[in-house]
């Protein structure tokens, strides 16, 4: 639908993004680790697979994708930093690199990674819940970057975005707009026919945990919808 660019919002609080940034490089590095030989063997060990997340296909820990027993529990947490593609690392660390550093200066360093992994843990049992049967490996960001996306969104509708439409076009619109409209459309996708394999129910569940998260979890005093005094 669209690429994000920057946003026209700058910290308050911290300094700098150090765990967005971290978050960021360490999904790079794993990714380049799976490009190896052994991350090829090894890495759909660490991936969530419903059917063997909720015992459907046997309960077994060392699935029919598995090379290690990695406890399916762990893999709730360790498939958020798995990706199929050089494309599905990127857009999903573009999203978390312009929205990501002021939701962690609403919330601080260890609160906004503890939030981050929540949501994909979120997005990880909405999937597996809503396809209990599957035995395909689920892997990627995208279930705790939509928590993240959707918590700017509840944070700072107001700020302007800069994004590319349709992936040409360069446009400066709200993030109430822009945002709003990537939420819907995740919803939108889960009565579409789709043969893509994008986990569309992950990403509901992030968006959901994001929304009911970032009210708790933010620092006191930091206010929803851009409601706080502004300064220019």
């Amino acid at each position: 639908m669209f690429v994000p660019l920057r946003d026209d919002n700058p910290l308050r609080v911290i300094r700098w993004q150090w765990v967005t940034a971290g978050i960021i490089a360490l999904n790079v590095a794993i990714f380049l680790l799976q490009l190896t030989e052994p991350g090829q063997v090894y890495a759909a060990s660490f991936a969530t697979v419903p059917s063997e997340l909720l015992g459907t296909g046997g309960g077994a820990a060392r699935g029919a994708h598995d090379a290690l027993a990695i406890p399916e529990a762990l893999t709730l947490i360790s498939y958020q930093f798995l990706h199929g593609s050089p494309m599905h690392l990127i857009g999903n660390m573009l999203f978390l690199w312009v929205f990501g550093d002021n939701v962690e200066d609403a919330m601080g360093h260890m609160r906004f990674l503890v939030f981050y992994l929540l949501c994909g843990i979120a997005g990880g049992l909405a999937h597996a819940v809503m396809t209990p049967s599957s035995s395909v490996p689920l892997i990627g960001a995208s279930g705790a970057v939509a928590g993240v996306i959707t918590a700017y969104l509840i944070l700072h509708p107001r700020v302007r975005v800069w994004v590319l439409a349709f992936r040409f076009i360069p446009l400066r619109i709200s993030a109430a707009w822009a945002l709003g409209a990537w939420i819907a459309t995740q919803f939108v996708m889960l009565f579409i026919p789709d043969e893509t394999p994008v986990a569309w129910w992950a990403h509901v569940g992030g968006i959901l945990a994001g929304a009911l998260l970032i009210v708790f979890m933010r620092r006191p005093g930091v206010p929803l919808f851009d409601q706080g005094p502004r300064t220019i």
